[in-house]
Parts: C-alpha cells; sequence; structure tokens
C-alpha cells in the first residue's frame, strides 16, 4: 500500500539516500542482546524487545543514556559497542526488498547514499557483512559531522558530496526523526513501516509518501 500525503509522484530525482536501521536492515536482535547482554554486566535487569525498538534512532550513546545511569553511561558504552560489533554479524538480516530496490536504482543510474544516526564503524560493518556497500555511492554518519538526526547536516553533506540539489533527492526512513530531517533539509521524505514508527507516527509527520515497504519504492520513480 501506498500512502499519498504529499502529493504527485516523484520526478527529477537523482540521489536516494535512505536510512539505515529499520529501512534496509533489521539489526533490532542486535541491539536487543547487546543491551541485555551490557545490563546484565552491571546487574540491572534485562528490557523487553519492544521497549528498546522504541528507543532506537538516536544514535547509541543517546540510546544506552536511556537505560542506564549516568554515572555509568561511558563505561556501559564500551560494553554495549565490544558486544555489539560481535552481535551484528551473528543476527543482522536485510529487510525484505533491500538488495532489488538497491539493484533497481543502481540499474538505472540513480546515486545511493546512506545517511544514517549510527556511528561509522557499526554502519560499514553491517553494509560489508550483508554486500550492500557494492551499491552504495557514499556513506556519511552522525558521528563524522557530530550532528545527529533531525539536524538536517548529513543530508546536505550527503547532497553536496554527491552534487545533487534538494529538488533532485529524496530520503527514505522508517522513523518519524528520518522525516523531520528530510524537511529540515527542505526534501521529500519517504517513509517505510518497516521499522520502529508506528503508521500513526508516521502519518502525524506527514512525510510526502508512506510505503509498506521498499518494492513500492519503485512505482514512485
Amino acid at each position: 500500500m501506498i500512502i499519498k500525503i504529499g502529493g504527485k509522484k516523484l520526478s527529477k530525482v537523482k540521489l536516494v539516500i535512505f536510512d539505515l536501521d529499520g529501512t534496509l536492515v533489521n539489526a533490532y536482535r542486535a541491539i536487543e542482546v547487546s543491551l541485555n547482554y551490557t545490563r546484565a554486566r552491571f546487574n540491572l535487569p534485562n528490557v523487553g524487545y519492544r521497549t528498546i525498538k522504541a528507543s532506537v534512532g538516536g544514535g547509541d550513546k543517546n540510546f544506552i543514556a536511556f537505560f542506564f545511569p549516568l554515572n555509568l553511561v561511558e563505561k556501559a558504552l564500551a560494553v554495549y559497542r565490544k558486544k555489539h560489533a560481535r552481535e551484528l554479524i551473528n543476527s543482522v538480516k536485510l529487510l525484505p526488498h533491500s538488495v532489488s530496490i538497491l539493484s533497481y536504482l543502481k540499474r538505472n543510474n540513480y546515486l545511493i547514499a546512506i545517511a544514517s544516526n549510527r556511528p561509522t564503524f557499526f554502519t560499514e560493518l553491517i553494509l560489508r557483512h550483508l554486500k550492500l556497500n557494492r551499491f552504495i555511492d557514499y556513506v556519511l554518519c552522525a558521528d563524522k559531522i557530530n550532528k545527529l538526526k533531525p539536524d538536517p547536516q548529513i543530508l546536505f553533506d550527503v547532497m553536496k558530496k554527491l552534487k545533487c540539489s534538494p529538488g533532485e533527492s529524496i530520503y527514505v526512513g522508517d522513523m518519524a526523526i528520518d522525516v523531520e530531517t528530510a524537511k529540515n533539509a527542505k526534501i521529500k521524505a519517504i517513509a517505510v513501516r518497516t521499522g520502529s514508527s508506528s503508521a500513526q507516527e508516521l502519518e502525524n509527520k506527514k512525510p510526502f509518501f508512506i510505503l509498506d515497504n521498499l518494492k513500492l519504492l519503485r512505482d514512485l520513480l
């Protein structure tokens, strides 16, 4: 299903920028295991999957800060990152239609980028492990610019690097924060209902389109 919020079919698009988690890949299991492993190390109880899934998107330090006392955040973050590097290899998976839509875009000469709040090390690990890096022209993560989404700087920098204007670019993500980021950068937001934000949360942010899955992106271009 495609829900039209903003209007007409897309045109003049040259650059498709994707969020990563919940958009192209499913790393929620790796996040859950890594967080609860870390909490156990500090004698804290497990956190449920739904709570964890609803809490991602703001970078791993903010994520850890949500679940640990302030005085433990730095130590917990170090434990979490070490565990998470191993756990991603064990359990990160492609979301349906990720490879097919990236292949389609590549065949049709679109530029493809990743813009994520996930740290660069983990983003590149995922892309290599799932062999998605062969499709991607540019990757930029928030730790490289010290600004987290919904600050639009990450999208401005991607567009500058790939020499595309806002009118030639779209941002595809699964969370309300992704829609906010796109709007702040004055580019069209395409929301997919495959990640952390509910359908209602996405509709409330009024993206240009809401898609049930990535396969439907082909119908817009």
